[in-house]
């Protein structure tokens, strides 16, 4: 009920309104509106304004992407990544989903490589 109030919600707001928060906690976890797991990745630098996930490693840990019209807020903050797109990052830290999480709440990429881990709430 609470994800199809927020979707109804985002769909009435205005195109050039900026989302607050791209994400809130499920199950003690951030995950997307959608419901996806979202991990953060030791190798990225907190506050440095970069993701070091490029190529292979984003198509099997997908960014969490960012339009235009997204402002940081809070502990929501954008980056811009190497290849010009935008992506949120939470206190400071870059988002990403994991291609191999099969439905929402799936959590099989937290600890994955010791380096992904899931960001609990």
């Amino acid at each position: 009920m609470i994800k199809t109030v927020i979707a109804a919600a985002s769909l009435a707001m205005p195109a050039s309104a900026a989302l607050a928060a791209p994400a809130s906690t499920v199950n003690g976890v951030l995950a997307t509106p959608a419901g996806a797991t979202l991990y953060t990745f030791d190798k990225d630098v907190a506050n440095s304004g970069k993701s070091t996930c490029n190529a292979q490693c984003a198509t099997n840990w997908p960014p969490l992407a960012a339009q235009a019209s997204d402002a940081a807020s809070g502990d929501w903050s954008v980056v811009t990544r190497d290849d010009g797109s935008r992506q949120w990052a939470y206190k400071g830290s870059p988002l990403y989903t994991y291609a191999k999480d099969a439905k929402a709440g799936d959590t099989s990429g937290d600890g994955k490589g010791n380096v992904w881990h899931v960001i609990k709430n």
